[in-house]
């Protein structure tokens, strides 16, 4: 017991304090993206009563401080997730995204007094133990002492592949696939936007290794790599998730982009891998029963189509609704 016991000891040397770091931002991050939901919907609520919803075109909740309470709140969120990439690996904060759905899905439970299913709280409780699993076996921070070591590693012939295939996939889709498709096939915008993303992300973690390296003293603005890598992630740079959908898509290809770039998985064992694997479908299937359950109230069978129970207050009307389904309404209508 005692061998096995130091053997463990051994192989788990702990997370280290940039990781930490990471982690801590990458919390805060989820809380704040999730507590600014309900916040700019209990503005987009206040102002529905007092004007026209924004649903229906209005545009009173412009005067609503509560709204832009919600939006600084998410604007520092998002502040925050962009530090963590500094810090810590992409495979440990991208995944963490998931959990500012259950922030915002407790504190509606709690301010909007909406109703949390049964299987909405397993699901919570799977995104919590998934993230644990990752948290635990996520890969230490490459150590890395300029951005030209960054540059270097971008442009090395298996991340310049990756992201030509991107690049060629993003074209094919925009140019063959959203004009025809692109208003009845959900897959078609999130599958541009969650390619796009994971090469942005690889810019965002870029700046911020820059930024940190330059608040410690060692000036990394004078690179012109800097500024490039600061071009593409202005671009398409934002954390919130909006669909399981979405997630899995953005932080799947993040997680490989990540590990070709920066070869996270070069450091670890395969067990760690199939760990921070399973850490992630855990996540995923949590994601899942929260979407799936949140317009559902104890007891109540699961619908085919649901029409959230707040959208003649806030103007999110059809939301989560696929638009396939909606198409099929709208025929069934007339």
């Amino acid at each position: 017991m005692a061998t096995t016991v130091a053997s463990w000891r051994d192989s788990y040397k702990g997370m280290s304090s940039d990781n930490i770091k990471g982690l801590v931002l990458a919390l805060s991050s989820s809380v704040f993206i999730g507590a600014s939901f309900i916040v700019k919907k209990k503005g987009l609520k206040k102002a529905g009563a007092s004007g026209v919803r924004a649903g229906s075109g209005g545009y009173s909740y412009l005067y609503e401080p509560l709204w832009w309470i919600g939006m600084i709140t998410m604007i520092v969120g998002e502040i925050a997730n962009f530090a963590a990439y500094a810090f810590a690996p992409a495979i440990l904060v991208t995944p963490l995204g998931a959990l500012s759905i259950i922030i915002s899905a407790v504190l509606a439970h709690i301010i909007l007094r909406e109703r949390l299913h049964i299987f909405g709280v397993l699901g919570c409780a799977l995104c919590v133990v998934g993230s644990i699993t990752i948290v635990l076996h996520a890969p230490q921070e490459r150590e890395i002492e300029s951005v030209i070591e960054v540059w270097d590693l971008a442009t090395e012939p298996a991340f310049l592949f990756y992201a030509a295939l991107v690049i060629a996939a993003v074209f094919v889709l925009i140019f063959n696939f959203v004009p025809d498709y692109g208003q009845t096939h959900i897959m078609v915008y999130i599958g541009i936007c969650s390619l796009v993303g994971s090469l942005s992300v690889m810019s965002v973690k870029a700046i911020g290794i820059a930024l940190k390296l330059t608040l410690s003293g060692m000036n990394q603005l004078i690179y012109p790599q800097t500024w490039a890598f600061t071009m593409v992630a202005l671009d398409t740079f934002n954390t919130a998730v909006v669909s399981p959908i979405y997630y899995v898509m953005f932080t799947s290809l993040t997680i490989l982009a990540s590990v070709i770039m920066f070869k996270d998985w070069d450091r670890q064992s395969p067990t760690q891998i199939v760990t921070e694997m399973c850490g992630f479908v855990t996540i995923l299937s949590g994601t899942f029963l929260l979407h799936k359950t949140k317009d559902m109230a104890d007891g109540s069978a699961a619908l085919p189509i649901r029409i959230p129970k707040h959208s003649d207050d806030d103007g999110f009307e059809n939301e989560g609704i696929p638009l396939k389904r909606q198409d099929a309404m709208r025929s069934a209508s007339h």
